[in-house]
């Protein structure tokens, strides 16, 4: 018989609906009973993705043996951590507390006041890797709760002072905003740098597409040495190239997993998850404007396609991600065996066999992880042919193989819509759109944001996920901040100001409902549910931190001219992070992106022309003819829209033509008309 999380909209929860565990989705029906039994809770966290939680949801939750412990002695509750991570983030603090690590499944057992005593992540249903059996703990917990009940309490009440005052403490009063200052964060994430193999950090490695990004923002400064700006373009473009070689990314449909198991980016964690995607695909964009790779432009171009292909709903939003796992395995759908490539791809096989290295032994448990042995240029060498010739014969291999594995059994989808991380993909879109000249990308971006707006925003009140026509659970920071720049992104790439005004009203709902009086803003806004603590993160994980994109919202939308004071809150943010950030940047990355942009010059640009005429083709060509990430452009028709930015506001033509009107820092240029100029006074150079 189902259980109580038959009811919910989660796929996560909806996985767990048939164990015979007796599971509560988390809400007053549980907790009230916990109280009113004096039991405690089991609290078990984890996503639809997640390869460990599937590991131990058939091991023990399936289990009736050990499901029958759990429903005599514990009130047990289910989290979708994607739905909640408010929840997540402060039972996840605990875990850290309690254990030094973290990691889902997490396994939270909880007063039924909601204090955590006892924390850890998989638990097997044997002892093995110095972890207790579950069905062992569970009867530990249960005897410790009804024999020594007041240490149990005594260890709750610590945990729960430790994370309260963790949540409360401030940085250094005043840090002050320098060049210098990111140069240094900047200079350390050179020298921490992998140059063996990529990347930062030793094996589990993980993509740092904000951490690149803020590299390659500093790239672009001025204001800095040439030698600089030299290191941060060479450590952004080798870490781009490391991953796009295949293993974690996949070269077949596009898309990169979670993560890599080893240093070498070779063996993935299969899951695909949709922010990843978002952002990786945004920072090689970035990457190919500023270095003018074209590969990194083909690795944006398939990985968008692979959003638009498999993590879109046919009304709009974006999917949050795909199961790591398919028939029972992990990564069977992405695998491959050598007689079955060379079957495949006959007359090209050895050709596909040079470009990946591939052997008859496999290289990961019999069967082939792709990854590039060789790149396009010693390919092309080997093979005498040219660059393109051996791009084209790639893409046709890639496509037959695409093909075959289309008849494969596939990884589950997690369909829930989820506000934020389509948010981060909605950026990506749009910048794509605007800068590679892709209609259809901009169309996707178009579609995305009226989902969100049609489907997730209601009454003035921002929700945090959708699935299958029913939109739930209040809104975070992060997802108002999200949609904040989503819909800015968007604005500049399709003019229409609706774009625009939504951005300042959501932004105004956001300083409303979540502002802390002490600086910065609450993740929960005002009227959520009581918690253990109202919590705040400021520390980037997967995904940036709501604070961080708080203030990059509020800043990108005082350049526009009509909430100028927005600024000041901003800066108020800024300085008590900056030390932080500067000693761990890898985890303060969009802090660092907000202060470079913060710093500036900030170009403030505006384009207007006479509806009668051709629009200004030339000048927005040359606008977006390069990656300026200090700039905010508007661009109109005279007269502009009464909802259009102050930006725009009293800017006459000149002669008729189509006028462009670049402000720094506030400080207005001469008008200009013609591309030429408008180069000119961007690159800060006399017209």
């Amino acid at each position: 018989m189902p259980n109580r999380l038959a009811q919910e909209n989660s796929p996560y929860l909806l996985q767990h609906a048939n164990n015979p565990v007796e599971w509560y989705p988390w809400g007053e029906t549980a907790l009230s009973r916990a109280r009113a039994e004096a039991k405690p809770i089991f609290l078990s966290i984890g996503y639809a993705a997640c390869h460990w939680c599937h590991v131990m949801a058939y091991e023990s939750f399936e289990d009736p043996a050990l499901a029958a412990i759990m429903n005599e002695h514990f009130i047990n509750i289910k989290i979708d951590r994607e739905e909640r991570p408010d929840l997540d983030g402060i039972y996840m603090a605990a875990t850290i507390a309690m254990t030094g690590t973290g990691g889902w499944p997490m396994s939270v057992f909880l007063t039924p006041d909601l204090q955590p005593f006892y924390a850890g992540t998989y638990f097997p249903p044997t002892p093995r890797h110095n972890l207790p059996a579950f069905g062992d703990l569970l009867t530990g917990i249960s005897n410790a709760w009804k024999n020594e009940r007041g240490e149990v309490l005594r260890v709750g009440s610590q945990i729960t002072d430790h994370i309260q005052n963790a949540s409360q403490a401030r940085g250094a009063a005043s840090y002050p905003l320098t060049n210098s200052l990111l140069d240094n964060a900047a200079s350390h994430l050179v020298q921490s740098y992998d140059w063996g193999f990529g990347g930062w950090g030793d094996a589990p490695k993980f993509p740092q597409p904000l951490t690149i990004e803020f590299l390659l923002n500093r790239a672009t400064i001025l204001d800095t040495s040439s030698q600089n700006r030299q290191n941060y373009l060479k450590t952004a473009v080798h870490a781009l190239k490391a991953m796009a070689r295949g293993g974690m990314y996949d070269v077949v449909g596009g898309g990169f997993a979670r993560y890599s198991v080893d240093a070498l980016w070779k063996t993935p964690h299969f899951e695909k998850m949709l922010y990843d995607n978002a952002q990786l695909a945004l920072a090689y964009l970035h990457g190919y404007l500023i270095s003018g790779d074209e590969h990194f432009r083909r690795i944006c171009e398939e990985t968008l396609t692979f959003i638009q292909r498999e993590l879109t709903d046919p009304t709009g939003g974006f999917y949050s991600s795909l199961d790591a796992d398919s028939e029972g395995q992990e990564g069977k759908f992405y695998t491959w065996q050598y007689d079955e490539i060379q079957n495949l791809l006959q007359s090209n096989f050895e050709f596909f066999k040079a470009a990946y290295g591939l052997t008859v032994k496999g290289n990961w448990e019999g069967k082939t992880i792709l990854q590039r042995a060789l790149d396009d240029a010693n390919l092309a060498a080997h093979f005498n042919l040219s660059i393109p010739e051996t791009v084209a014969q790639l893409a046709a291999c890639h496509q037959t193989l695409q093909i075959a594995r289309a008849r494969r059994v596939r990884p589950n989808t997690d369909d829930k819509v989820l506000t934020a991380w389509n948010a981060l993909a909605l950026v990506a879109f749009a910048e794509a759109g605007r800068y590679l000249k892709r209609r259809d990308f901009l169309d996707t971006a178009i579609c995305n944001a009226n989902f969100l707006l049609n489907k997730l925003y209601s009454q003035k009140r921002l929700l945090r996920s959708w699935r299958a026509g029913s939109a739930k659970h209040n809104a975070y920071l992060e997802d108002y901040a999200s949609l904040a720049l989503g819909l800015l992104a968007l604005y500049q790439s399709d003019p229409n100001p609706d774009w625009y005004e939504k951005a300042l009203q959501l932004t105004a709902e956001m300083i409303t409902e979540y502002k802390d009086p002490q600086g910065g803003f609450f993740d929960t806004r005002l009227d959520h549910e009581t918690l253990l603590i109202r919590p705040k993160d400021l520390q980037d994980n997967a995904t940036p931190c709501g604070n961080a994109l708080a203030a990059s919202a509020l800043l990108q939308l005082a350049a526009y001219g009509d909430q100028p004071e927005w600024r000041n809150l901003a800066e108020e943010m800024l300085p008590p992070m900056l030390e932080t950030a500067v000693r761990h940047p890898t985890a303060f990355a969009k802090w660092l992106y907000a202060a470079d942009f913060a710093l500036g010059p900030i170009q403030e640009v505006a384009i207007l022309s006479d509806p009668s005429q051709a629009p200004p083709q030339s000048l927005i060509e040359e606008l977006w003819s390069t990656y300026r990430p200090r700039l905010v452009a508007a661009l109109s028709n005279q007269p502009p829209a009464h909802n259009a930015p102050a930006l725009l506001k009293n800017r006459p033509l000149q002669n008729g033509l189509a006028t462009a009107y670049i402000c720094q820092n506030s400080i207005c240029k001469h008008p200009i008309t013609s591309p030429t100029q408008l180069a000119a006074q961007l690159s800060n150079k006399p017209s």
